[in-house]
């Protein structure tokens, strides 16, 4: 039956009055099929995820319940022997997450990593009788632009590629992962007050929504206190300066910044190549970046510039050879005559791939045989685009760089989070990533 205008204006009102309310809700979930708290909804292995319902065990995921008894909270958890999803529907906006791991009768080990792979608990272990109460800090995003009155005045235009990601969907995903998972409760707030750092970028920076591409952007949030700032992400893989702009990325982000909010902002690798969309280093790359720092400001948010990482390009001598020419000097010069922070990821991202060298830098980089993951007929050598262990070295770099610089974000960084000085960086060997099931063989956009 197809609808008058009359009320698909009532059920879209209804549906915005709805979400008005969602946004200011606490959403207390008992994980397990035992007895459930007072005021926790209680959610069992058949909680599928559906829109009528609005949360639920997403993407195919199957999971049983255990029930110890005892507390109401605790006795009881999900769990399974290989990864699941939750989702909850939310509209845009920071929300905290605390969660309750672990197991009265049992040890867990949980890693969690929420919408398109942004890593934000790793390897969280609890012993036999003992809980660990985790809190973490996620931007939920979509692509409608309002304006300060929440009216939808535009779209960001995006690519057909974005629209399987779990992001832009009104959905907070969170992916449960590790050897051991088990999950008791969740509470979910919103966040009014974080600090937002917002992302723009490429394919080096966006949350990769598959394995085993990886960006920095998706490590970032492990390294920072959560509730108190959060990452937003909104790079997308091919873009530049002028695309990310044209597309109304930007227009998304100026819609949703707030005095004392950052933006990262690191192009390079598309902006070189010829075509519509290029910009000349010294001309109209430094304008564009200036612009952009001017809006910022006109806003109250503080603008960061981030040079981009090398490319996998050794010489016969083991030396990084310069394939982004003049664009990082370009970005530094900007930097120095506006009085903006520059995160020098380029000659950090040099001295880490020279520290491990043409052979150990195959593991920074996708470079995997022929048939290592599903669909995968062709071996993957890509010099561009980085593997979980690569781009947690390249995070590593931001955050170290933050803490030189004494940059007002260093206030931001755990405690717990050691120093890194890429000469001598983690060995691979040595790195750990319980892998996420969803797989691509396509490489992203850029190069």
């Amino acid at each position: 039956m197809k609808l008058s205008r009359y009320t698909y204006c009532l059920i879209t009102l209804c549906l915005l009055i709805t979400a008005k309310e969602q946004f200011g809700q606490v959403y207390k979930f008992d994980f397990g099929s035992g007895k459930s708290a007072p005021g926790y909804i209680q959610i069992t292995p058949q909680s599928v995820f559906n829109y009528k319902i609005g949360y639920g065990f997403d993407q195919g995921s199957v999971v049983e319940s255990i029930d110890r008894g005892g507390d109401a909270l605790t006795g009881d958890f999900i769990t399974a022997n290989k990864p699941f999803y939750f989702s909850v529907k939310l509209p845009d906006g920071n929300y905290d997450v605390k969660l309750i791991l672990g197991d009265s009768k049992g040890s867990s080990a949980t890693t969690v990593r929420t919408e398109c792979r942004r890593l934000m608990l790793e390897n969280i272990r609890t012993q036999k009788g003992k809980f660990s109460v985790q809190t973490i800090t996620i931007h939920v995003k979509d692509s409608v632009i309002r304006n300060a009155e929440g009216q939808a005045i535009n779209k960001v235009r995006l690519k057909p590629r974005e629209v399987s990601y779990l992001h832009w969907d009104n959905l907070l995903t969170l992916e449960f992962n590790d050897s051991l998972p088990k999950v008791a409760a969740m509470e979910i707030s919103v966040n009014h007050t974080a600090t937002t750092i917002f992302l723009a970028g490429n394919s080096t920076v966006v949350d990769q929504d598959r394995e085993p591409w990886c960006a920095w952007g998706q490590i970032f949030p492990r390294f920072l206190i959560p509730s108190k700032v959060v990452i937003a992400n909104y790079a997308e893989s091919g873009e530049t300066l002028r695309a990310f702009k044209g597309e109304r990325r930007l227009d998304k982000i100026w819609s949703l910044v707030k005095p004392g909010d950052y933006l990262f902002i690191e192009f390079a690798h598309n902006d070189q190549k010829a075509g519509s969309s290029h910009l000349d280093p010294f001309t109209t790359y430094r304008e564009t970046l200036k612009e952009w720092i001017m809006e910022a400001r006109k806003r109250k948010v503080n603008p960061v510039l981030v040079t981009s990482m090398n490319r996998r390009t050794f010489d016969s001598s083991g030396h990084i050879t310069n394939s982004l020419l003049e664009y990082p000097e370009a970005m530094r010069q900007t930097g120095r005559e506006e009085n903006v922070p520059v995160i020098d990821l380029n000659a950090m991202s040099k001295t880490l791939y020279e520290s491990l060298g043409p052979e150990l830098t195959l593991k920074a980089f996708v470079h995997f045989p022929a048939n290592s993951f599903p669909n995968q007929p062709e071996a993957f050598k890509d010099n561009t685009h980085f593997t979980p262990y690569g781009a947690t070295q390249l995070a590593r770099c931001i955050i170290e760089s933050i803490r030189e610089q004494k940059l007002p974000l260093a206030n931001y960084i755990r405690k717990d989070v050691p120093r890194y000085d890429p000469v001598h960086p983690l060995m691979p060997d040595k790195f750990y990533w319980p892998q996420s099931p969803l797989v691509a063989a396509i490489r992203p956009d850029g190069n």
